[in-house]
């Protein structure tokens, strides 16, 4: 067997391709759970019960449901109805329905958290809903979910690996094909162990940054 700095060299291009690919369904990903997820907020913060418990019911339901299984169904049987995705567009929107339902309820809480007072007196004033939810209630209902939903993103990285179930040849399925083409188990996963980290770390890092700043900024 070659060296293992040899061996490492020569895997790292295969892992690399996976691990940009591993960034891109994140990062779709996350920008439609993020963008359901306020509207499930939206929803469920409601006080018109035709909006609220649909919503409600959605989320649970989806919630309720393995990931692995809403990405079964997307890519196998979705299909059968007409609606023929490609394994990429699948794991894409499979991630982004699961998630948008944590960010949801993580920006449900920010905004039920936020002191009643503040909503009182700006309906005192005569200030609509849409105003005073963009000009009050959501920035500060962002400070207060921000620690939770840098918790999301994080979760949601390291969940991408299950759309390698339906084909997609992201960080550990190119780990796996890899392996199993070397048998080097520990160089390849250990390898792709540490590319997982090297995403993770600086993100976390970041949100704790951004986290500081904010509330240094209250």
């Amino acid at each position: 067997m070659a060296p293992l700095t040899e061996r490492m060299q020569d895997y790292l291009p295969l892992l690399i391709t996976g691990l940009w690919r591993t960034v891109a369904v994140s990062l779709l990903a996350l920008i439609l759970a993020t963008a359901l997820g306020l509207v499930w907020a939206m929803l469920r913060t409601s006080r018109n019960v035709w909006l609220e418990r649909p919503a409600r019911f959605i989320v649970e339901f989806l919630r309720g449901i393995p990931i692995l299984v809403v990405l079964f169904y997307i890519y196998f049987v979705m299909p059968e109805i007409g609606l023929d995705l490609s394994a990429f567009q699948a794991g894409v929107i499979g991630l982004a329905l699961t998630y948008s339902c944590y960010i949801g309820e993580t920006f449900r809480g920010g905004i039920e958290a936020v002191d009643r007072g503040q909503v009182e007196a700006a309906k005192s004033i005569g200030m609509r809903h849409g105003k005073m939810m963009r000009r009050i209630i959501l920035p500060q209902a962002v400070r207060i979910a921000l620690p939770p939903y840098g918790n999301n993103m994080v979760m949601l990285l390291k969940d991408s690996s299950q759309v390698s179930v339906i084909s997609v040849a992201e960080l550990t399925m190119q780990g796996k094909m890899l392996a199993s083409s070397t048998f080097d188990n520990m160089t390849v996963f250990t390898m792709v162990a540490a590319l997982y980290l090297c995403l993770t770390i600086p993100l976390n890092i970041v949100m704790r940054q951004v986290e500081l700043k904010m509330g240094k900024s209250r």
